[in-house]
């Protein structure tokens, strides 16, 4: 990296840090772009040149491992499904906070709660999550459709909403543990072995999943 990029990347990440920070001290609608590029030292139209919306500056990791998610099904090797795929260069993502809680650093729950306060805190932020994911998974059926040959036809639309609604249920699953409960513990392990049997509910399909029982428990 020359010095130019290496300075640009410096300066990306200063307006990033320095717009978390205020969106956990006083919450994402509170907090305008002009005071963010005033904190960080920096002229407004800087912090739009990095960031397009003030969302940008909360969501580009999540839409980056979007990416990466249909980077992965794409380069799969021949013959393997798509839905391996997504399943590994899902669980590979290792480094987020929740790993780093998991091996015992301080501030990484602390700072997993403050995110997910931010974002339930903020209309404009979840409605961005929603749509996040909505690109994601008309990517991937849009690579699904092509592979596939089906562009008309529904199946791919309906694998991708499904792996992504595998994704975000994951997510939400995070996101309740660490706003009720103090000291979630042993979360990570508990999310892989959801992501597991996920993943098994996918592959083996839902024809025979939830039958209604009979008695009173039916009522």
């Amino acid at each position: 990296m020359g010095l130019r990029e290496l300075k640009k990347e410096q300066t990306r990440q200063l307006i990033a840090d320095t717009a978390q920070r205020l969106f956990a001290e006083r919450g994402f609608d509170r907090v305008t772009v002009a005071e963010i590029a005033r904190e960080a030292q920096v002229a407004e139209a800087t912090v739009f040149n990095y960031f397009p919306t003030k969302e940008d500056l909360f969501y580009g990791r999540l839409e980056a491992l979007g990416a990466r998610l249909v980077d992965a099904v794409a380069a799969r090797p021949a013959g393997q499904p798509a839905l391996a795929a997504f399943r590994l260069a899902l669980l590979a993502e290792d480094g987020g906070l929740l790993a780093q809680a998991e091996a015992s650093d301080p501030g990484a729950l602390t700072r997993l709660r403050t995110v997910n306060r931010v974002i339930a805190g903020s209309p404009a932020l979840l409605a961005r999550e929603q749509q996040a994911f909505n690109r994601t998974a008309d990517a991937l059926a849009a690579l699904l459709a092509a592979e596939t040959g089906t562009p008309a036809g529904l199946g791919p639309q309906v694998a991708a909403s499904a792996m992504l609604g595998l994704h975000r249920a994951l997510i939400g699953h995070v996101r309740r543990r660490v706003m009720e409960e103090d000291e979630p513990r042993g979360l990570a392990a508990e999310v892989r072995k959801l992501a597991n049997a996920a993943f098994a509910l996918l592959e083996h399909g839902l024809g025979d999943y939830a039958p209604k029982p009979s008695g009173p428990a039916a009522s």
